[in-house]
């Protein structure tokens, strides 16, 4: 048995799905695992590894990282680096293992996200430190639009990307819950930073939308849009006019008692 995820792998949009979210995230995630003090001797696990950008990054400052996924295959080797398929709602983790353990945008995508989080919490050393980020995709307005009818539009294939996580048992507002959930699995210094950016035309998290109407065009489709509408949405997002403020991102850090 394997945990379905709302992007696939081995699709022909994984390797520009994880561009994107490397070009969009990686800024917020590096410099809040920079905080954390990783450094060499730290035995690190990356869950989702995805295209492999961060746990590089936690490789060279660390020397010894996991990284998981349930498709391995984007995940480029590295020194310091072991690469596992794993699902990590089925498959054991080891206790007492990890001085890091870090997944971004993964366990919103999971419905058991929160025995997920505490087999986590078991994997981490005593005094070991969790991130997560995670979004809140329910704010994200637009702040200026070429017309009304624009604006319309780009809120309806928001309200349609919702609904497709949704269907596949995610939860796009998990990430404003993060903090509360590590702490009642027993973390503590549990500090939620919340962020957002600005976006527009160009823009990395405007490109990891665009990118999702093609990705996602299927699932879309059966949310109830339309190609025209699919089309049109991309159009309003090329518009130079175009503002809206990204959906919330949480980077949550919590440490297990020593």
């Amino acid at each position: 048995m394997t945990t379905t995820y709302v992007f696939d792998n081995h699709s022909v949009h994984a390797t520009e799905q994880h561009r994107c979210l490397s070009e969009a995230y990686d800024p917020i995630t590096l410099a809040r695992l920079a905080e954390t003090g990783v450094g060499p001797g730290w035995r690190c696990l990356e869950v989702g590894a995805g295209g492999s950008s961060v746990a590089h990054w936690l490789a060279a400052h660390a020397g010894s990282v996991l990284a998981t996924d349930i498709k391995p295959e984007h995940v480029t080797p590295v020194r310091g680096l072991t690469v596992l398929q794993h699902d990590v709602v089925h498959d054991p983790l080891p206790d007492n293992e990890f001085d890091l353990i870090h997944a971004r945008l993964v366990l919103q995508h999971i419905p058991q996200r929160e025995a997920v989080l505490r087999k986590l919490v078991r994997a981490l050393k005593p005094g070991g430190w969790m991130q997560i980020d995670e979004f809140d995709i329910s704010y994200g307005p637009v702040l200026l639009a070429p017309d009304e009818r624009a604006a319309g539009l780009y809120e309806v294939f928001l309200a349609a990307k919702e609904r497709t996580f949704r269907a596949a048992g995610g939860d796009g507002t998990w990430g404003r819950r993060v903090a509360a959930s590590m702490a009642a699995a027993g973390l503590v210094d549990v500090d939620p930073v919340p962020a957002l950016f600005p976006w527009h035309a160009g823009s990395p998290g405007v490109r990891l939308l665009v990118h999702h109407t093609h990705h996602l065009r299927d699932k879309l489709i059966a949310a109830g849009m339309t190609d025209e509408q699919l089309t049109g949405v991309r159009a309003v997002m090329a518009d130079p006019r175009f503002r809206a403020s990204s959906c919330v991102v949480y980077s949550v850090h919590g440490r297990r008692p020593a």
